[in-house]
């Protein structure tokens, strides 16, 4: 493949990245043969996460709303740690905390849309 064209693809993948609210901080982004992720660490992880917390729906697993808010509270603490200046972030750390807000977020969103199927299917 040309580059030129390799470089149409990624800038199509970064543009993409940013619509969906990403900030695309190279330092904060993982990087693929010398190519920056169209999205940062933490949205890495934060979508990889919401793709994990599918599966785990799919078998059939259960997550406890609590657990769902502390894996957010998790991803939150990380990041409120970095904004104070308390101590700095790694992409690892940020990937990681990402994934599990992801699994919970992922687990409240399929909790909301059970809630309201099974709301409609008992007007009916």
């Amino acid at each position: 493949m040309k580059k030129s064209t390799k470089i149409k693809i990624w800038a199509y993948f970064m543009r993409l990245g940013n619509r969906c609210g990403c900030h695309q901080r190279e330092d904060r982004s993982f990087k693929i043969g010398g190519w920056q992720f169209p999205i940062c660490s933490r949205c890495t992880g934060i979508l990889t996460g919401q793709i994990v917390g599918l599966i785990i729906y799919l078998y059939n697993i259960r997550i406890p709303l609590y657990i769902d808010f502390l894996l957010l509270f998790i991803m939150f603490l990380d990041w409120y740690i970095q904004f104070k200046e308390i101590k700095e972030s790694t992409n690892f750390r940020r990937f990681i905390t990402g994934n599990l807000a992801g699994i919970g977020q992922m687990s409240i969103i399929i909790k909301i849309f059970m809630f309201i199927y099974s709301f409609i299917s008992n007007m009916i």
